[in-house]
């Protein structure tokens, strides 16, 4: 015979399960949306945006990530596991000078298929330990990679681990100024890049072709609007 269920021994636990359950799915939600305004617009969307965008209240926001530098951490957690993970695997190739490029080509797509995680990328955050742990861990092994590649005689001498930065801020800059209207572009930067990193006698990266003068006349009319909303 089935003993009936105490009315007592259920009561206070569905509905605590069922705030478990809700404060998960806001959190989704919030990821989601910051996930997404990052990605598109970059690091500078504000809490309140992300709080809209998920159809949440701030208070909300505030209980699940007090403090933008977790949401970003939270964010681009699996993004950080890439970018270190691409190192080892560039590590692991035969060819440092081969690992060398790819991995500057990794990295580089990264950027271009989110906004934010170029923003990120040419970023720190000290109050992130999480993403500076990660990020050290992918400089200690580029340095590697460095060392390496000037072993096989491919990469010049005096390209140092800053190269890296610089290429990288001059990479968000183009990503974000040519956008959707010539969305390759950055391919092209890389690509000459790469090549002016070669020391005489090294086997070239390919290039990719130039933008579409229609194409580029677009991102620049973008940047030039963008410009004047800004001011």
């Amino acid at each position: 015979m089935t003993t009936p269920t105490d009315p007592a021994e259920t009561t206070g636990q569905q509905p605590e399960q069922g705030l478990r359950a809700d404060a998960e799915r806001n959190r989704e939600r919030i990821l989601a949306a910051a996930r997404h305004l990052y990605a598109t617009e970059g690091l500078g969307v504000s809490m309140a945006a992300v709080a809209r965008e998920a159809g949440v209240g701030k208070a909300t926001l505030s209980r699940r990530f007090p403090t933008r530098e977790e949401l970003i951490t939270a964010v681009f957690a699996d993004r950080m596991d890439g970018y270190a993970a691409a190192v080892t695997d560039a590590l692991a190739d035969p060819d440092p000078w081969h690992g060398f490029t790819g991995y500057i080509q990794a990295v580089c797509a990264m950027q271009a298929a989110d906004r934010g995680f170029a923003d990120v990328l040419t970023m720190t955050f000290p109050a992130t330990k999480a993403l500076e742990t990660r990020r050290a861990e992918a400089y200690d092994g580029f340095l590697e990679l460095i060392g390496r590649a000037k072993a096989t005689g491919h990469l010049r001498e005096d390209f140092v681990s800053q190269d890296l930065v610089i290429l990288l801020m001059a990479n968000a800059g183009v990503v974000a100024a040519t956008g959707d209207a010539a969305p390759d572009t950055w391919r092209r930067l890389v690509g000459h890049m790469l090549r002016s990193y070669a020391a005489p006698g090294a086997p070239l990266p390919s290039l990719a072709g130039a933008p579409e003068p229609t194409a580029l006349y677009r991102a620049m009319v973008h940047v030039a609007r963008t410009g004047a909303d800004a001011s």
